[in-house]
Formats: structure tokens, C-alpha cells, sequence
């Protein structure tokens, strides 16, 4: 096969990703939000958190992602009895060869829609994680290493409360992103009934389904590199330290946010925000990062990352609000 055939079977990266990105909004109307957080995780290598109301297309659009890539994908609901073995998997012994072989769970697919992930107990939360950050699960002290392709998107539901287990703060800390969603307006949600419409007709065989070449993954790798060796300017490097080092000591910047923060965001957090500052440059055409890039992800990167005061919660602040004056009062370059 010529050079010419290969190149034109595996277009550059930013060309694939941006017809995936036109698909995904084909098929996801009025998350625009949502959709670029998608991309931005799968580009750097991150995990998802997306909190947002029933019906606001957090699974439809993790479910078009993986129509859109070679990749296998797999969706787990979060329920009270779920057991860690449930998602990792476990050993079973076999009687014809007196060994106990071991059975993957569904944690061992490509992408993965932890769905309500909230609603599960403790260990089962930690078993995710700990793939989340590791790479691979451990059962029976064996471990096990997970495909080198790997999101997790994880959702919670912020109205039904009752009845879950919400994420620790040092666990919460493992998600490159939490993304808050809302509905969608008037026009959106106008497009969104032809949608359905034209699916329901798509079901009965009246075919009009957008379709798309999936992406191979060495499409998504080649991307990541082309990612990691972007230029960021050594001011742009400070100001990503400056605003981590910020959520720490808010004091430094008004007296009126002294008291905010019991602990500020960590070293992963620089690492992410840097990590996801270098995607939005990207998906934005450019080979370098610039504050606003910096400042555009920065929420999203760090509002699950700072744990305020009581008394800063009592009087009704956030976390966001606390990022949001952060971003006005530290300077940028």
C-alpha cells in the first residue's frame, strides 16, 4: 500500500478529531460544554466527573464518543449491592484443572460510563479509582493491567441525595475534570425532539443515522503527543502555579478569602490544569497555550479539588465561586 493511500486512510490528528468533534455535536444538541470537556479529557489522558440533572444527554454523549473511536466501551450502574468483583472481576475456580483462572470484569473496557457512581458504597468508589489512577486492578494479589486507551466518565445526580455515598475529596482529586452541566435553551431542545424523531423513523427503517469512520486509537495517541509537545511559554508555566498555589493560600490575594479553603488542590491539580490548558490550545488550532486557554479550563480543573471552610459553606460559598475570584484577582501574564 502507497504512502498516499495510508495518509489518506489515517488523516492527521487534529483533522480526525475535529470530524469527531462535528459528529458528536450531530448526534449530542445544546451540551456544547459537555462535548468539548469529552475531548478534552480523551486528549489528555483524564477522567470525567459530570454532575447534572436527569435527561441532560451525560450517557448519550459518552455513548457517541464510542461510536466515534475503535474502541470498546461498556456502561455500569451504580447501585447500592454492587460489589467491587462486579467491575473488577474475580477468580473462579475450574474443577477441570483444579486452578483458579481469572475472569475480567467490565473495568477492562476502553471507555466506561460509571453511571451514578454516587449511588455505590465505598469500596466499590475506591475499586474505580484505584484504576483510574493506577492503570490496572489488583484481586487476589494478582494485578492486572487496564487497556492503554482508558476513560472513565462518572456521573452523579445532584437533586436525589438520599441514599448515596458521595466521593471523598482526596478521591475526588483522582478526575481531571468535574463538569457541571445544565439544560439546554428553547432552540436546542426544539432540535433535540427532530433528533428522537428521526431515530424513532431510524428504528422502523427508515434509515437517516449520521454516521462517522471511527478513529483508531493511534489516532488518539498520535493526537496526545502532538499535545504534550506543545510550547508553553515559562510565564504561562508560573501563572498555572500561581493559580494551584492560590487555592492554598487565598489570603495572599484578599483578606476577604483568608478563611475560605481548608485545603487547596494538589500537585495533580498543576499537572492537570497544565495537561488540560495543552488540549483546549490544541482543539483551538494552535501549537502553544496561552492564559486564556489556562483560565477557559481552569473550574472545571480545579472546583473539585478545594475543600472550604465550614464556615465559608455556611455562608453559602463555593468551591467554583472561590476559582472564579481567583481567576480575577491572580494576575496573569
Amino acid at each position: 500500500m502507497s504512502k498516499k493511500v495510508l495518509e489518506e486512510a489515517e488523516p492527521k490528528p487534529r483533522v480526525a478529531i475535529k470530524r469527531l468533534e462535528e459528529f458528536l455535536r450531530s448526534q449530542v444538541v445544546g451540551q456544547k460544554k459537555l462535548i468539548h470537556r469529552l475531548l478534552v479529557g480523551l486528549l489528555a489522558d483524564g477522567h470525567l466527573l459530570v454532575e447534572g440533572a436527569p435527561g441532560l444527554a451525560k450517557t448519550r454523549a459518552i455513548n457517541a464518543l464510542a461510536k466515534g473511536i475503535k474502541a470498546d466501551f461498556h456502561r455500569v450502574q451504580f447501585t447500592p449491592d454492587l460489589l467491587p468483583a462486579d467491575l473488577t472481576g474475580s477468580d473462579v475456580y475450574r474443577p477441570e484443572t483444579g486452578k483458579f483462572e481469572f475472569i475480567r470484569g467490565p473495568i477492562f473496557h476502553n471507555l466506561i460510563l460509571a453511571d451514578e457512581v454516587n449511588r455505590a458504597p465505598a469500596k466499590v468508589q475506591s475499586a474505580l479509582l484505584e484504576a483510574m489512577a493506577e492503570h490496572q486492578v489488583t484481586v487476589g494479589g494478582s494485578s492486572y493491567r487496564l487497556p492503554t486507551l482508558f476513560l472513565v466518565m462518572a456521573t452523579q445526580n445532584p437533586i436525589e441525595q438520599e441514599g448515596t455515598y458521595p466521593l471523598p475529596e482526596a478521591q475526588l482529586d483522582r478526575f481531571l475534570l468535574h463538569v457541571e452541566v445544565d439544560y439546554p435553551d428553547r432552540e436546542a431542545s426544539r432540535d433535540i425532539l427532530k433528533i428522537t424523531r428521526d431515530e424513532a423513523l431510524d428504528s422502523l427503517g427508515e434509515s437517516g443515522e449520521k454516521k462517522i469512520k471511527p478513529l483508531t486509537q493511534a489516532t488518539i495517541f498520535a493526537a496526545r503527543r502532538e499535545i504534550l509537545e506543545m510550547y508553553v511559554a515559562d510565564s504561562v508555566e508560573e501563572y498555572i502555579l500561581q493559580l494551584v498555589e492560590a487555592t492554598r493560600t487565598p489570603g495572599l490575594y484578599g483578606d476577604d478569602l483568608q478563611r475560605w479553603v481548608r485545603w487547596g488542590a494538589s500537585p495533580r491539580g498543576a499537572i492537570g490544569l497544565e495537561r488540560a490548558a495543552r488540549a483546549v490550545a490544541w482543539l483551538l488550532g494552535r501549537d502553544y497555550v496561552t492564559p486564556e486557554d489556562v483560565q477557559s479550563i481552569a473550574p472545571d480543573v480545579l472546583r473539585h479539588r478545594v475543600l472550604l471552610d465550614y464556615a465559608a459553606e455556611a455562608e453559602g460559598n463555593t468551591s467554583g465561586g472561590l476559582v472564579a475570584e481567583l481567576l480575577n484577582r491572580v494576575p496573569a501574564p
